[in-house]
């Protein structure tokens, strides 16, 4: 594919666009609209496709929108770009104006052009440069109308010059997500200029649902032809699932990027072109992620960036960064702190692009199973001299992780054991005080809240973790039966569908009510954690055991509420289920004094275990040693 039509007839060099304006689909649902226009609430402009819309007479409205306002100071750091082209086709009555902002937010008019053009097309082009950008900012244009309409069609920020093409392949792994993965490669192949640099999707279907066995998996694979290729394998979790496709899109193409998605997300299929024109325009290769969009409310940017802070081995939202923000409640525009540009140091594999130079000299992720291995590969990749730009307008609507019951469930496991992993892998601190210190305080919480099968968990990640490096691969299969079987023992890790499957709480509703009141001065808190203490050391009512005494939902289940009850049900975080929590104190104590020698030992041998997972780093990431997996 060379050329790209408009109405005019003239033809664009695909080659060239960097970004599309794009409008929402008919099966999107209207709160997704203000991420694609920014309209008064008087104004519902016509959309009549993905690349038209009609702004009714009268109107103001601004395409400073999420995905269609231009991200300039992120091309201005990160490419070759130095001008960038604004080429909308228009048809009617009215005027353009193209206005950019500075990274505090306050805006400034560029240029502007009348438009008249009657019932006939006509095509107008305004060139901006990039250059008062490297701090932040965007630009983005808005569209006056008077007697008449004005239909803007096929709008496009170009580059002055073809950018050198590069075909992608993209790459999924699934577990029993049937519905969700095929509805994801439906919309791969909605768009024939998506399709047109995808040159192979990878599927890893490690689930027993397959998902060839969904009714539309046909459809699906006819539309994206020999790209397809469906690879069935033992569930080697998602670092196995996503090096599937990195070492299929190496060894067996000659792809020039590899672009990694989760199965369980609601794709904006632009953002791929978004992030191959980055990548391809980029003046030295980058690891590029893609924003996530709240997937249960749909105009809100869950996360703008993130970084991993290497003293206290977390990630969190990167300097500056917006988070959990409704663009449905406040645009772009009004949104002053969205227009710094964010330094990020990884992105989350729901979207994340790789150029083949940065795999070729990283190697191969960890075989981590899940949780971190997104982290680790961008430090990595950013030791090897490749940072990670995480671009805004290239997002996939994903879950957010606040939704997710990934604090108390299995995952816990792999949070913990791989948290040490990359400490000891990147971290140039001494993190024994921080590790020791966090870990002891979070057992603490996690004993008094009756959380006992969650602190097992963590202390076999611990105990796998002071192993050494050695049997990471061996638990790719083995680690989740593992785990699945300490939590088989404890109570609390044996959840049912509501509250309604236990018998009734013991507390009257008062007494719950104010119970439930958390302490806010800090004697009020510590005489709470003393009372929880002394609490958790006597023998607890044995009607507690039969009866709960109180049923709390998840976002009241604290430690200083738990640790002073015999019994409560506590649901978990995205409200399908309910688990009954029992305080055992001889469970406390034995859980207590495991926790303590662990990370004694922890402390006293981490000089050691972080040279020995350095050593191991090449082997444990190279493509022999995968191989032999897959092959297995």
């Amino acid at each position: 594919m060379t050329e790209q039509r408009d109405p005019t007839g003239p033809a664009v060099d695909v080659h060239r666009v960097l970004q599309r304006v794009i409008l929402p689909r008919d099966a999107d649902p209207l709160d997704v609209r203000p991420l694609y226009l920014d309209e008064p609430e008087n104004v519902h402009s016509h959309v009549s496709s993905r690349r038209s819309v009609t702004v009714p007479t009268s109107a103001k409205v601004s395409f400073a929108a999420y995905f269609n306002a231009f991200p300039a100071s992120y091309w201005k750091r990160w490419t070759t770009v130095e001008r960038v082209v604004l080429r909308i086709n228009v048809r009617g009555g009215g005027r353009i104006d193209v206005y950019r902002s500075k990274p505090n937010g306050d805006q400034i008019h560029l240029q502007g052009a009348p438009v008249r053009t009657g019932d006939d097309w006509d095509t107008v082009e305004f060139t901006i440069s990039l250059a008062p950008f490297e701090d932040g900012g965007w630009i983005w244009f808005d569209v006056f109308t008077d007697d008449s309409t004005l239909e803007v069609a096929d709008a496009a920020w170009l580059s002055e010059t073809p950018l050198p093409p590069q075909q992608l392949a993209i790459g999924t792994t699934t577990f029993n997500r049937v519905d969700d993965c095929v509805s994801s490669l439906l919309a791969l192949s909605e768009d024939p200029a998506v399709l047109a640099v995808i040159s192979r999707v990878y599927v890893a279907d490690q689930g027993s649902q397959k998902i060839s066995g969904h009714p539309r998996y046909a459809e699906a694979a006819e539309r994206l032809g020999d790209r397809l290729q469906v690879i069935e394998q033992d569930n080697l979790g998602g670092s196995g699932g996503f090096t599937r496709a990195l070492y299929e899109s190496i060894e067996h193409t000659d792809v020039d990027q590899v672009l990694l998605l989760d199965d369980d997300i609601a794709l904006e299929p632009d953002s791929i072109l978004r992030a191959n024109a980055f990548a391809r325009a980029s003046a030295k290769p980058v690891v590029v992620g893609g924003h996530m969009l709240n997937l249960q409310a749909k105009s809100r940017l869950h996360s703008m960036g993130e970084i991993v802070d290497l003293s206290a081995c977390v990630w969190r939202a990167a300097p500056d960064a917006v988070v959990d923000h409704d663009f449905g409640a406040k645009s772009l525009r009004e949104t002053k702190q969205a227009h710094r540009r964010i330094n990020a140091t990884y992105n989350g594999w729901w979207m994340c692009l790789f150029p083949r130079a940065v795999v070729e000299k990283c190697g191969l992720p960890l075989p981590l199973f899940i949780k971190w291995d997104d982290a680790e590969y961008s430090l990595r990749a950013l030791a090897n001299g490749f940072p990670t730009v995480t671009l805004p307008g290239a997002a996939v609507w994903h879950m957010p992780w606040t939704d997710k019951n990934d604090t108390t469930d299995w995952t816990v496991y792999f949070h913990q054991r791989n948290r040490l992993i990359m400490a000891a892998l990147h971290s140039p601190y001494d993190v024994r005080k921080t590790l020791l210190l966090q870990g002891l305080r979070t057992s603490v919480r996690r004993l008094l809240s009756m959380e006992y099968s969650t602190v097992a968990i963590e202390q076999k990640a611990i105990e796998d973790f002071l192993a050494g490096p050695g049997r990471l691969f061996e638990l790719l299969r083995t680690g989740l039966p593992e785990v699945q079987q300490v939590r088989k023992k404890y109570t609390d890790a044996q959840v049912l569908p509501s509250a309604q499957e236990f018998p009734p709480p013991t507390f009257d509703m008062v007494k719950a009510e104010q119970m439930l009141r958390p302490p806010v001065h800090p004697v009020k808190i510590a005489a709470r954690a003393s009372q929880a203490l002394v609490h958790n050391l006597r023998a607890p009512a044995q009607a507690a055991g039969e009866r709960p005494q109180v049923n709390i939902p998840a976002g009241s289940a604290l430690w200083f509420l738990l640790g002073n009850l015999d019994s409560a049900t506590v649901s978990n975080a995205d409200g399908s289920g309910v688990a009954f929590r029992r305080r055992d104190p001889k469970v406390f104590r034995e859980l207590s004094a495991r926790a303590m020698q662990n990370y004694r030992k922890l402390v006293r041998e981490w000089p050691q275990l972080r040279e020995e997972y350095r050593a191991a780093l090449p082997e444990l990431t190279s493509v022999e040693s995968w191989r032999k997996v897959f092959e297995n």
